[in-house]
């Protein structure tokens, strides 16, 4: 038979045909790989195998990726959908990429973030709501699976370092469908054994390293209410010291490993035991001082009491020093003063000197306005005093009657007139003589 000769372009088209029809609307799981969105807004991709084994090109148009609801990334691992075809231009086969989401852990992860801002919006990470732990418990509660690894490194860590300590186990399942439900049912056996009178200091949540699907029952959220609404203070041991998880954020302490929970929760005998000892020498010393102190002061006391005359000399020798003292400064005080004194004498004659002399100026500016304002002055520059009999002073013409009788005083005597012409309002003439006005 003779083989059919196919072209080029006719068998790409035949086969592009066939995948259309075999694998049409296909989901392909696979790991990102170099991711590039060119300028037209359209984004190409491979898209390879968890394991590296194959790969496959991928092509996702622009309106299909504006509906991307996350940015795509190298080796994130996603689930995509779409149609399988030829691309003629190379003779590869590609696929067309309708739509894409996060796979396995990608939506995992997703998920934990939603819850995560949910809790944290509601305050269940709050670090003011994180209780102390003590150093010394009495008894500690391990919610953990029986056959967990991490149940042992806390059993044998607490054992060797405090094994004073009692250790209470709540078992559960730490992995799978069922792990939170029981998780949050040994919490709560432990909150009633608590409440019903066997006390616990701490309570440990753990359980030892695994992928996110492994540690997932304790990032649900009826194991981290249970956590956060727990009455006893808890430590959450989940996983290796990079894994964390949502019951980390709600506990009042995140140990890295078990290992570490166990050694959070009670301190070292050793060491403590160590610290008390430290205390109690250093108690031991300052009794020891302060019982020292109080003895010599006691003997002091006692010498003093069994010896009153040595008491009454020290007295005497300083009240005789406190007198001399006084004596000295006394006799300091009277020589100053004599000191002083010809200073001060030699300025009060100096001020009453200065003063008496003061005195003599004012006596003698009076006594000078005194002789300026005597009346006998006037009377020697040629006026007389007049006066009637009565004695009354005679100033107008008008005053004197004809006949009667005036006292007349010049400068060096008295004269005794009779008044026989009066004219009233004289005036001087040209010549000098007074003639009457009227």
């Amino acid at each position: 038979m003779t083989a059919r000769v196919w072209g080029v372009s006719a068998l790409i088209n035949a086969i592009s045909d066939s995948l259309a029809a075999r694998f049409a609307q296909c989901v392909v799981r696979g790991e990102i790989s170099g991711f590039t969105r060119a300028a037209s807004g359209h984004g190409y991709f491979t898209l390879k195998d968890e394991n590296g084994g194959a790969s496959l090109r991928c092509a996702i148009f622009r309106r299909a990726l504006s509906q991307v609801d996350f940015t795509p990334g190298e080796g994130m691992l996603v689930e995509v959908r779409g149609n399988l075809s030829v691309y003629e231009a190379r003779g590869e086969l590609q696929m067309v990429v309708e739509g894409m989401q996060r796979a396995g852990a990608g939506a995992l992860y997703e998920k934990f973030l939603r819850l995560k801002a949910k809790l944290e919006a509601e305050g269940l990470f709050d670090p003011a709501r994180k209780r102390d732990i003590g150093h010394f418990p009495r008894r500690v509660a391990v919610v953990t699976s029986l056959a967990a690894a991490a149940l042992r490194d806390v059993l044998t860590t607490l054992q060797r370092r405090s094994p004073h300590v009692e250790i209470v186990v709540a078992p559960c399942s730490v992995q799978g469908a069922e792990a939170p439900a029981q998780i949050v049912s040994a919490l709560a056996q432990v909150v009633l054994s608590h409440h019903a009178g066997t006390l616990f200091d701490t309570v440990i949540v753990c359980r030892g390293g695994g992928s996110l699907e492994d540690l997932w029952a304790f990032n649900d959220e009826r194991v981290v209410r249970a956590i956060a609404q727990c009455p006893i203070p808890v430590i959450s041991g989940v996983g290796h010291e990079t894994d964390v998880t949502l019951s980390d954020f709600a506990a009042d302490l995140r140990a890295p490993t078990p290992t570490a929970a166990a050694e959070l929760v009670a301190k070292a005998q050793v060491q403590a035991l160590g610290e008390l000892a430290a205390i109690a020498g250093a108690m031991g010393q300052r009794v020891w001082q302060r019982v020292d102190n109080l003895s010599q002061r006691l003997d002091q006391a006692a010498m003093r009491l069994a010896r009153p005359a040595q008491a009454l000399s020290r007295q005497r020798h300083d009240l005789a020093l406190l007198e001399h003292r006084m004596l000295g400064a006394s006799q300091r005080r009277v020589g100053l003063a004599a000191q002083a004194l010809p200073i001060w004498q030699s300025r009060l004659v100096r001020a009453v000197a200065q003063q008496k002399s003061l005195a003599h100026q004012r006596a003698d500016a009076l006594q000078n306005r005194l002789h300026a304002l005597d009346p006998q002055r006037v009377l020697e520059r040629g006026y007389a005093w007049l006066s009637d009999a009565q004695g009354h002073t005679v100033t107008k013409a008008s005053q004197a009657a004809i006949g009667s009788t005036l006292d007349v005083v010049l400068a060096d005597g008295r004269l005794q007139v009779e008044v026989s012409e009066r004219a009233i309002g004289m005036q001087l003439s040209a010549g000098g003589e007074a003639t009457a006005a009227d």
